[in-house]
C-alpha cells in the first residue's frame, strides 16, 4: 500500500472529511454520479433488450436466413417449388455455423366461419420445425405434434382468433386459391393453440399448419418445398453467413437474411444504438462536471493540509493522487447507489412486466430488458476511468498552492 493511498484512506474516515462530504455540493455530485450510472444502465439494458426481443421474434417466424428459388416473387407466398434432391439439407448442414434447417411452404388462403371471412398466409411446416421458438408466444392450448391423429391441427394468432371469434378446439374451413378457372381447395382445420408474438405483421397474417396439406393442394412431391429456414449460431455475423451460404448453393437458388427481408425494421433498430450512445455521452458529461466541482471544493477545503504535505517534502503529483483517491471514493458511492437502484428496477420489470408498450409501434407488448452484468461492469469501469482522467485537470490547482501561504493561518 503506497503512502498516498494510506493518507487518502485516513482522510476519508476522518470527521472533517465526513462533514465536508455532507455539504450540498458534494451530495449533489454523488447523486449526479448515481443518476448518471442509473440512466446508463437502464438505457443499455432496455435498448439492447428491445433489439434482441424483436430479432428473436423475426427469427422465430423466418429463421435467420431464407434459401429459396431465385425469382422475382415479392409476396409472402411460395411461387415455385424446388426439389430437396437438388439442394439437400445435409449439404447446408456441412457449414458448422448452421444450427438448424427446416423446410416450409407458404400459401394464401381464406378462412371462413359462420360470421366472418379473413385472408391469411398458411405456413406449412414438418416434424423438423423448431416449435420451441414459438413456445414463449403460446398463450393458450398446445403446440401441434403432427402425428397421424392431429395432422389437421393448426396454430393461430390471438389477433386472428379474436377477429374470427375462435377458441382452442374450434374448427374452421379454409379455402386455398388455385389458378384461374379452377375451384379452390377446401380444408377443415382444428385450432391446437393460440399464440401472440406482439408482432403485428405476423400475428395478422400467419397460421401454421402441416406442410403435407400444401404439397397435396399444389400437387407437389413430398421432396418439394418452398424454402429453407436456416438458423445460425452467431447473429452478429448474419449478413456474412448469408453471403457464405449463397456461394455454396446452386446458382438457381438465393439466400436472403432477415436483415435484408425486413430492412426497414433493422434500420429502425440501429437507431437505438445511436440513442444509447447519446445518453451515455450526456450522462458521463453530467457526472464529470459535478465531480470537477466536488474535487475543487475538496481541494479548497484542504488547502492547509496541502501546504503541510508540501512543507514535509511531498511533491505535487503525490498530493494530487491523494485527492484523486478521494474523488474515486465519492464516485464509487454514487455508482453503488445508481447500480443498485437500476438493477432492482430491471429485475422487477423482467419479472412482472410493469411497463407496457404499444405492440403496433414497438412490436412488443412490454418493455424487454437484458440484464448483462458484463455490460454493467464495463459501464462502471468506463465511468470511473473517464471521470478520474478528467479530474486530472482541476487537480492541477494543487501545484499552484504555496506552502508558505497555506500554513500562514494554520
Amino acid at each position: 500500500m503506497n503512502l498516498e493511498y494510506f493518507i487518502a484512506k485516513r482522510l476519508i474516515v476522518s470527521k472533517s472529511y465526513k462533514s465536508s462530504v455532507s455539504s450540498p455540493i458534494i451530495k449533489i455530485a454523488i447523486w449526479a454520479i448515481a443518476l448518471s450510472i442509473f440512466m446508463m444502465v437502464l438505457s443499455v439494458a432496455t435498448g439492447i433488450g428491445l433489439q434482441q426481443k424483436i430479432r428473436e421474434k423475426i427469427a422465430a417466424f423466418n429463421g435467420h436466413i431464407i434459401v429459396s428459388n431465385f425469382d422475382d416473387n415479392q409476396s409472402q407466398v411460395t411461387a415455385e417449388p424446388f426439389d430437396s434432391k437438388i439442394l439437400p439439407i445435409s449439404q447446408l448442414r456441412k457449414n458448422k455455423y448452421i444450427t438448424h434447417v427446416q423446410p416450409i411452404i407458404t400459401k394464401g388462403a381464406l378462412i371462413r366461419t359462420k360470421t366472418d371471412v379473413e385472408g391469411v398466409v398458411f405456413k406449412g411446416v414438418d416434424n423438423t420445425y423448431q416449435w420451441n421458438n414459438l413456445e414463449d408466444f403460446l398463450v393458450e392450448g398446445k403446440i401441434p405434434t403432427y402425428k397421424e391423429d392431429d395432422i389437421n391441427q393448426v396454430l393461430i394468432s390471438q389477433f386472428l382468433a379474436n377477429r374470427l371469434k375462435l377458441k382452442v378446439g374450434n374448427s374452421f374451413t379454409t379455402f386455398f386459391m388455385k389458378t384461374q378457372g379452377k375451384l379452390p381447395s377446401v380444408r377443415k382445420f382444428t385450432i391446437s393453440g393460440i399464440y401472440n408474438s406482439g408482432f403485428q405483421e405476423f400475428d395478422s397474417s400467419y397460421i401454421i399448419g402441416n406442410i403435407q396439406h400444401l404439397q397435396r393442394i399444389n400437387k407437389w412431391k413430398p421432396s418439394q418445398f418452398g424454402a429453407y429456414e436456416i438458423f445460425i449460431d452467431d447473429f452478429s455475423k448474419l449478413d456474412e453467413r448469408a453471403q457464405e451460404i449463397y456461394k455454396t448453393i446452386p446458382p438457381t437458388f438465393n439466400s436472403v437474411s432477415i436483415s435484408e427481408k425486413y430492412f426497414s425494421i433493422f434500420e429502425w433498430l440501429k437507431l437505438f444504438d445511436f440513442n444509447i450512445l447519446v445518453i451515455l455521452i450526456i450522462m458521463i458529461a453530467v457526472a464529470t462536471i459535478n465531480m470537477v466541482v466536488a474535487l475543487l471544493v475538496l481541494i479548497l477545503e484542504r488547502t492547509q493540509l496541502i501546504g503541510m504535505l508540501k512543507a514535509l517534502g511531498a511533491n505535487n503529483w503525490s498530493i494530487r493522487k491523494i485527492f484523486l483517491y478521494n474523488a474515486a471514493h465519492l464516485i464509487s458511492r454514487g455508482l453503488l447507489w445508481g447500480n443498485g437502484t437500476a438493477i432492482i428496477l430491471l429485475f422487477i420489470q423482467k419479472k412482472f412486466e410493469i411497463i407496457t408498450l404499444n405492440p403496433e409501434s414497438y412490436y412488443v407488448s412490454s418493455a424487454p430488458v437484458d440484464i448483462n452484468f458484463l455490460y454493467i461492469a464495463l459501464l462502471n469501469a468506463g465511468t470511473i476511468l473517464i471521470c478520474v482522467l478528467i479530474l486530472l485537470i482541476p487537480s492541477y490547482l494543487i501545484t499552484k498552492i504555496s506552502p508558505i501561504k497555506a500554513l500562514k493561518f494554520f
